[in-house]
């Protein structure tokens, strides 16, 4: 490959990470219409990366292609999101250095929330989250690692991610961390399902306060009925 080839490659990885993330912040709105020329002007950047950064996020489901090089950013909708928590109830298989790994992130999320710098808080949250389900292997890890941050866009956009709701959220990760510490593996189940249960329910109560979660509940009921006083 030759200099001018990996730069080019460089710049749509820079381009594809860029408009990645201002999706899941928020800062491109969920269902906002546009062109492939708005979107570069607005974020500054080649038209030619920027095509390609947007096939790859078409393939993340994060876009949707619209004819005449239009886009359209993903919708959010109540029935998505518990989607989205439906499929991310698992359990994980820890090693002690695992554990080490676990505690270190909950400090960066400490230390992070103490200095208010909750927008930071994503990149220890994201790794915590990825070490519990490490032992999983590869594929599995690729489409949760995927499905986190789909879910990302709920947490900013409703809410769930908001420094008020710190302390829960901490507490729910002490709680995941200290069963999987004892191998306590009933107690780990619950520990996971309260925390996605709580998480979806602030989601949905943002989007849909009607809105009843029944696969949730149902996949809750199957994998940890001990943590169905999370829906109350």
């Amino acid at each position: 490959m030759t200099d001018g080839a990996t730069r080019s490659g460089d710049i749509v990885v820079q381009v594809h990470e860029q408009l990645r993330e201002a999706i899941l912040s928020g800062d491109v709105r969920p269902g906002e219409k546009t062109s492939q020329a708005e979107l570069a002007r607005d974020l500054a950047v080649g038209r030619t990366p920027l095509r390609e950064a947007v096939r790859m996020l078409q393939s993340e489901g994060l876009i949707l292609a619209e004819p005449n090089r239009r886009v359209e950013i993903a919708k959010l909708s109540v029935e998505d999101a518990e989607e989205l928590y439906v499929m991310r109830i698992t359990l994980p298989s820890l090693t002690p250095g695992d554990l080490a790994e676990l505690e270190g992130y909950m400090a960066q999320m400490a230390s992070l929330a103490a200095a208010d710098s909750f927008f930071l808080i994503r990149a220890p949250h994201r790794a915590f989250h990825e070490r519990f389900i490490s032992g999983a292997g590869p594929r599995p890890l690729r489409v949760m690692s995927e499905l986190f941050d789909h879910a990302e866009r709920y947490r900013r956009i409703y809410g769930a991610a908001a420094p008020d709701h710190f302390g829960r959220r901490e507490a729910e990760h002490r709680a995941m961390l200290d069963a999987a510490a004892r191998a306590d593996a009933d107690a780990l189940a619950q520990a996971v399902a309260v925390h996605y249960v709580r998480t979806a329910l602030l989601v949905s109560q943002a989007l849909d306060p009607d809105h009843q979660l029944e696969r949730l509940r149902t996949t809750v009921a199957a994998v940890a009925p001990g943590a169905l006083y999370a829906f109350d």
